[in-house]
Parts: C-alpha cells; structure tokens; sequence
C-alpha cells in the first residue's frame, strides 16, 4: 500500500492560523502539526511509503516534513512532498482535490502497491488502516470510503453522501465520478484495477 495525503487548501476558516501557511502546517500540541496526525495513523498501520501533494502556501508544510520524517535506509519509508508542477503535458495548476489526485498519479509508477491510500492532511482523527485494508479486501470493493455520520444541524459543513442498507453509496448526482470528489471525503482506499475507471 502507497498513501497520498492532501496538502489542503487555503484553510479561510481557520485564519489568522492559516495567513501564512496551508491548514496541514498548523501547529497543534506544541511541535506538531495537523499534517502529523494522517502520517503518525500511516507509520502506526504499517504504511510506510507516504507522498504529500502541496501547492497552496505550503513552504512551511515542506520544511516541517522535511526536517521532522528520516527513515533508515533498511526501511525503504518515505514521506515525499509532491509539488504542484507545469509539465510539457500540462501547464495547470492543481484544480482541485481530484485535480492534484489525478496530475500527481506518474509519481506512483516507479513504485509497487496494490492498494493507494488517499487521506487528507488536516483533519484530526485516530484510525488504523490495516484494520481498513482488511475490510477492503474482504468486500472485494474497487473503492472503500471511511467517514463519519453527522447530523443533521452540521451536515451543510461537511460533504454528503448517502449509503444503502448493504453501505453501498448511492448516487446524489448524475455524474459519480465527480460526486466522489466532491463528498468531502475523509480517507479512501482504492483498489488499482478500479483507478483508471474512477480517476
């Protein structure tokens, strides 16, 4: 399994934190940074290889990545910033979550993985991930969606999505492959055949 954690946007609410940096690089308990909580639940699940995407004033992001995640040469554990870049088959930025997703996918060739693990970088929460995986695998599903219900007063804050009785998400718009990306999804574990169909 490979991660990608979202490096976030703007983060507007959260401002004045977020004037000068990304919502991952806010510090939280001292040293630490939200971008610390997705990354600790990866090293704690025995995901190892992790690549952060970045665009949005995210100098600070870097550097605290940078100086904080060092593995042994023995591990073969990283924690990668993937930049927004211009490329000779793009001149766009990212263009949203989905965007950055998409565009960031090359980086991913050289490595092997069955599974890709896509989190976002600023959201607070204990999970394992094996324990996810595990559930994947065992419903033989193309994508797995981990999120939490909430109810009806804080819906408008969060993304929405509705499941089935057999938890089976149920389409809210005529276009799937974009609702996906617009749920405000919390983590997701996409099987490799099913990429392609859905990216």
């Amino acid at each position: 399994m490979i991660c990608l954690i979202l490096g976030g946007g703007a983060g507007s609410r959260l401002a004045p934190l977020t004037s000068h940096r990304s919502k991952p690089a806010v510090p939280i308990a001292g040293k630490y940074r939200l971008i610390d909580i997705p990354i600790s639940n990866c090293l704690n699940s025995g995901v190892k290889r992790m690549f952060v995407v970045t665009q949005y004033n995210s100098a600070s992001l870097n550097q605290h990545i940078k100086n904080t995640y060092h593995f042994d040469v023995f591990s073969h554990g990283f924690v990668d910033i993937l930049a927004a870049e211009q490329t000779p088959n793009s001149d766009q930025w990212f263009q949203g979550t989905a965007d950055a997703v998409r565009q960031s996918m090359h980086h991913l060739k050289n490595h092997d993985y069955d599974y890709i693990l896509i989190l976002s970088g600023d959201q607070l929460y204990q999970m394992d991930f094996e324990e996810l995986a595990k559930y994947h695998i065992s419903k033989k599903a193309d994508l797995t969606i981990a999120t939490i219900p909430v109810n009806e007063v804080d819906a408008p804050g969060f993304g929405i999505m509705k499941v089935n009785d057999n938890v089976l998400l149920i389409p809210l718009l005529k276009n799937l492959k974009r609702m996906f990306w617009q749920t405000g999804l919390l983590r997701f574990l996409l099987k490799m055949k099913a990429k392609e169909k859905l990216i």
